[in-house]
């Protein structure tokens, strides 16, 4: 199976990092810059990973997202750091955070700020990010959609601004476990995912308490804004007050 934009991941497992992300294929795609890449599951279905796009500099697409993040930004899943270098020359307080040591030194060699850590562990100024970012599929981080979005709720001040990256097909809504693979077979460690379309996404963040504020598609991918919950109406989000 080909994958379609906004289907697959960037570079972040769940809590239990084995170092999936950072040993071969996927380092090495990253400091090539190129593919093919693959996520592949038990059963054969693969899904064809973007290296290409996400070692470029940001697009029209991505640059549409970055408009509408406030204050500091958490890039949960930064990958080579396209959106981090895009958002702090746009002169945003802005943070990537990845498990792939690749990932990382290609975020710094660029000059974005990134740390080699994953969402799951303590990150610096938790409860106070304005704006954190889910893309390229980094909503499947850890298999565990709600888990996911409890911990975005923990690092966002209140009232602040998750945007996130679905699945094209509204129908989607799975767990799935996969690994990394490239054209020769070289495999890495499975790991869990998940994969939701955003009616799923939708469902399960109204269940934890999220408020969704927009959702729009642009260049093939689909995106969601959500609020998280306020714990009084003055909220302060990154030195502004959040948006109600």
């Amino acid at each position: 199976m080909r994958r379609r934009p906004g289907d697959g991941p960037r570079s972040q497992v769940g809590p239990e990092d084995d170092g999936t992300w950072s040993a071969d294929p996927y380092a090495c795609a990253l400091r090539a810059g190129r593919g093919p890449l693959f996520l592949r599951r038990a059963d054969g279905w693969l899904l064809l990973l973007e290296v290409e796009r996400w070692c470029a500099e940001a697009d029209g697409v991505d640059l549409e997202v970055l408009r509408r993040c406030e204050g500091a930004v958490l890039d949960v899943g930064c990958g080579p750091g396209r959106l981090v270098v895009a958002l702090g020359a746009r002169g945003l307080p802005v943070l990537g955070i990845d498990v792939s040591e690749a990932a990382v030194a290609r975020t710094v060699a660029l000059g974005g700020q990134a740390l080699r850590r994953s969402v799951f562990e303590p990150l610096p100024a938790e409860g106070r990010w304005g704006t954190a970012l889910l893309l390229d599929g980094n909503v499947g981080i850890g298999g565990d959609p709600r888990a996911l979005l409890d911990r975005m709720a923990r690092l966002l001040a209140p009232g602040g601004l998750l945007i996130a990256e679905t699945v094209p097909d509204p129908e989607v809504d799975e767990r799935v476990r996969v690994h990394v693979t490239d054209a020769r077979g070289a495999a890495g460690s499975p790991f869990p995912w998940a994969r939701l379309g955003t009616p799923a996404l939708l469902r399960h963040a109204r269940r934890a308490g999220w408020h969704a504020v927009d959702q729009w598609t642009a260049g093939g991918r689909c995106f969601v804004a959500l609020r998280s919950r306020s714990r009084n109406s003055s909220a302060v989000t990154g030195g502004r007050q959040a948006r109600k």
